[in-house]
């Protein structure tokens, strides 16, 4: 996703829209991504918004390890149900994920 597509263009500027707040932030990328991945469990953000925001954080070098060190640090503040919530959101935003790769890899093979 990280190639502009005419298939997902609001997507597409989602993810712009995060390069630009890594830029505009003085907190290290990484720092940035920890912090809005927190963000987004707290407000209980669609699976959307997982999507466009753990690509820039696989990016920054934050691993699954990192993720569930999140979750596990805000659980006590942002409570359980939201902490599942969260992890199904992420699950699910992988998997689109991999169904986009799937599909381009395919794409790409017809060509």
């Amino acid at each position: 996703m990280s190639e502009p597509t005419e298939d997902t263009p609001v997507l597409d500027l989602l993810t712009q829209l995060t390069a630009d707040s890594v830029d505009a932030s003085s907190l290290d990328t990484r720092t940035l991504m920890l912090v809005r991945l927190a963000a987004l469990v707290a407000v209980d953000a669609p699976t959307v918004s997982y999507l466009t925001n753990l690509e820039a954080a696989a990016a920054s070098g934050i691993d699954a390890d990192q993720v569930a060190g999140v979750l596990t640090a805000i659980a006590p503040i942002v409570g359980t149900p939201r902490v599942l919530s969260a992890a199904d959101g992420i699950a699910e935003s992988l998997e689109i994920e991999i169904a986009v790769a799937l599909a381009d890899a395919e794409d790409q093979e017809e060509a």
